[in-house]
């Protein structure tokens, strides 16, 4: 049996609400390559989880494109799918363009002591507030993970690993 579905956490009243949810960004030709990478990249994982993973970095990229200046940080869960997406150069540079600016990433090393999930919950909370729906079972702290990625690197609130640089003027 696959993973149970997690019911979307409502928006707060008087969120903005996309014309399209994040999973919509993408064709589902575009889904479903990214889908496939990330599948490959990471054995045993089911569809559905492939699925949810890339539809809340989709979410996140779209957020920290459209907020240049805001600290934000996927969780470790989160990031396998903003890598996956990254790998698909072209798609992921539309993406950002489409929010208005380029979002870099830039890995560090794991190290759980580092975590804080003040700043997860600052990033969600910037993701609700865009518009977005959550799955917060994805947000969980590197001890709390509901499933296990490939993904190798961890990113913290210095402004340092997450740049997004504005799209250039006319």
């Amino acid at each position: 049996m696959g993973t149970p579905s997690i019911p979307p956490v409502p928006d707060p009243p008087g969120s903005p609400i996309p014309a399209v949810t994040a999973r919509q960004l993408l064709s589902d030709a575009e889904f479903n390559a990214v889908l496939g990478t990330i599948l490959s990249n990471n054995p045993g994982m089911q569809i559905e989880m492939g699925s949810r993973i890339i539809t809340q970095a989709l979410a996140f990229v779209a957020t920290a494109a459209s907020k240049p200046g805001q600290a934000m940080t996927p969780s470790r869960v989160v990031d396998e799918g903003w890598h996956t997406l990254i790998l698909h150069t072209e798609l992921y540079w539309r993406l950002c363009a489409r929010f208005g600016n380029f979002v870099h990433h830039i890995p560090e090393q794991p190290d759980p002591g580092r975590h804080d999930q003040t700043i997860i919950d600052r990033t969600t909370a910037l993701i609700r507030a865009a518009g977005w729906q959550l799955d917060l079972d994805l947000w969980r702290g590197p001890e709390d993970s509901l499933v296990s990625v490939a993904a190798k690197c961890q990113h913290s609130d210095d402004s340092g690993p997450i740049v997004i640089i504005p799209k250039p003027k006319g």
